[in-house]
């Protein structure tokens, strides 16, 4: 099965879940800005849960940015995005805690 992580070389989370998936394929968001399908399609699988709200970029949006569309929101800056997003056959998941640790079939 093909698996390919949607995040950042350079997020911490990303590197555990990479080195913990042998094989999984890195998608750099930054280099590489998801579609706009894809970004339907990840809105649609996580909702609101998708953009990261604690993140540095997030702090640095004013009110008016904030207020955005989150479709809008991930266009402009990629790295708002939760990370990672992990595409694992047909199957999304978000994030590397526990529970997507034991659906991909780890822990």
């Amino acid at each position: 099965m093909q698996i390919t992580l949607y995040g950042l070389p350079n997020c911490d989370t990303c590197r555990k879940a990479l080195k913990a998936l042998p094989g999984a394929r890195l998608r750099d968001i930054r280099a590489e800005p998801l579609t706009e399908t894809e970004r339907a399609e990840f809105l649609s699988a996580f909702g609101d849960k998708l953009i990261n709200r604690a993140s540095t970029t997030w702090r640095g949006l004013d009110e008016e940015a904030r207020a955005a569309p989150p479709e809008a929101l991930l266009a402009a800056h990629p790295t708002l995005m939760k990370r990672p997003v992990i595409r694992a056959g047909e199957t999304l998941h978000l994030g590397w805690k526990a529970d997507v640790q034991r659906a991909l079939g780890l822990g």
